[in-house]
């Protein structure tokens, strides 16, 4: 009997939405590898607008944390506008509503801080909803290497994918004749932040 490809994680660019958790200014000095997410985040949202994946964004408390990062909003489609929130999750009201206008989306590819709150409360919230989560572990970071590592592995328990940017971007294209691939060639080329460390599990 073979596995449906749901259950295996097989990214495909027509039911797939991106979404960028708080990546914004206030963080900068307090998020351990933050330039790492940073670029993740960017890199990601100009392989999304060169596959034509929708892409969902939020700021937490945007009156005290700021806006989201320049070198993130700078790539974002205009129809993208951030949506400010207070609750941790990114699923509230008005991201709900975009997500219920996709009824193709059933595979969300999540990045953004901080990995063991936002991120995880989020997935978690996806994840019980029904949609397959895949979260991007080079742009996925906490203020503490320890919450971030368990972050994850919480995640990862729970039926999330731990996956990278360029896994991502790559899967996406499925190969060399997909149109967006020298696009997204040229993405995995540029130069990049060190790596996130992938802290041993509990």
């Amino acid at each position: 009997m073979s596995v449906s490809a749901p259950h295996i994680g097989r990214l495909l660019p027509s039911r797939t939405s991106l979404f960028i958790c708080d990546v914004q200014e206030r963080f900068r000095t307090t998020i351990k590898g933050y330039p790492a997410v940073i670029d993740s985040a960017r890199r990601l949202v100009r392989g999304a607008a060169a596959l034509e994946i929708p892409i969902i964004c939020t700021e937490q408390y945007p009156k005290a944390l700021g806006s989201t990062v320049q070198e993130v909003l700078e790539v974002l489609p205009d129809a993208c506008k951030p949506v400010p929130k207070t609750d941790f999750t990114m699923l509230v009201p008005e991201v709900k509503a975009q997500l219920d206008s996709m009824r193709h989306v059933k595979q969300i590819v999540l990045v953004g801080i901080e990995g063991h709150v936002c991120v995880f409360q989020t997935a978690l919230d996806l994840l019980e909803l029904g949609y397959e989560v895949h979260v991007v572990a080079d742009g996925v970071s906490s203020s503490r290497w320890l919450d971030r590592a368990v972050g994850l592995q919480r995640i990862a328990q729970s039926g999330g994918f731990l996956v990278t940017a360029e896994m991502v971007l790559f899967q996406l294209t499925g190969g060399s004749k997909h149109p967006a691939f020298k696009t997204i060639s040229n993405l995995a080329k540029e130069s990049r932040p060190e790596a996130l460390p992938i802290v041993s599990m509990l």
